[in-house]
């Protein structure tokens, strides 16, 4: 029916078609979560961003479907695997395009800190570890920087002509930039975690903050991540639940 298939995820299929990127969601996948990550797009489109622009959110075959241009290129992910040399160098432009996104504000985005609230709550902990990061959240200063929420190399396209193009903003929320980071260091921790402390570094240098501040929010990050992906992932998670502080 499509040119290619580019990826498969969880509930969905993205596909090739012209100059057209198609995400085909199954069947059982929430309308609701389908139209809030066209939304997301759209709304990110103000910005003035570098991201694919939206063309429409329709339904193929009884599925729903958001229809995206197609940006030719190769992520950033493929870059830092093809060439292990040059690794400082894509995650120093890896964190600036983070900057650039935080520096953003959004008013219409939902707010990180109610979802994270939200996913606490859905977690299987017991009432007293939630009552604790409930109050950790709490604690943290309230900001409005638009967050990616899933921010990771593979999430990046590079162009031909070297243009840096940001995809999936189906997690957008407006929130703390620490956060942020925390959910970025928690991916390379899971995918590549060699990468994760330089990372780190790298943020809070060009951030302007202390690291202490982004290790304050990964209890807090790892809880509300938990309650999705596969046992390996929520038992990893698990481990930065339980942390209390960092010396």
């Amino acid at each position: 029916m499509f040119e290619k298939v580019l990826a498969q995820r969880a509930h969905k299929t993205i596909y090739k078609d012209g100059d057209s990127v198609i995400k085909v969601f199954d069947e059982c996948y929430s309308k609701a979560n389908v139209l809030n990550e066209a939304l997301n797009q759209a709304r990110i489109e103000e910005t003035g961003l570098n991201i694919p622009k939206i063309r429409e959110v329709s339904k193929i075959d009884g599925k729903w479907a958001i229809t995206l241009d197609y940006i030719e290129g190769v992520t950033l992910a493929s870059l830092m695997e093809q060439n292990p040399d040059k690794t400082e160098e894509y995650l120093e432009r890896f964190v600036s395009i983070q900057c650039e996104i935080l520096s953003k504000k959004c008013r219409y985005l939902n707010k990180l800190r109610d979802k994270m609230t939200s996913k606490i709550e859905m977690t299987d902990l017991d009432a007293t570890a939630k009552y604790d990061l409930n109050t950790r959240l709490a604690a943290m200063p309230r900001r409005n920087k638009v967050c990616h929420g899933d921010f990771n190399p593979s999430n990046i396209i590079i162009t031909p002509d070297d243009r840096a193009y940001i995809l999936d903003w189906s997690h957008a929320t407006q929130g703390n930039a620490s956060a942020d980071a925390a959910r970025t260091y928690l991916l390379f921790r899971l995918a590549n975690a060699g990468y994760a402390d330089r990372y780190l570094e790298i943020f809070c240098a060009k951030h302007n903050i202390s690291l202490k501040y982004v290790q304050n929010w990964l209890p807090i990050v790892a809880a509300s991540q938990s309650v999705k992906g596969n046992a390996h992932e929520r038992e990893f998670l698990q481990r930065w639940i339980d942390v209390v502080d960092y010396d």
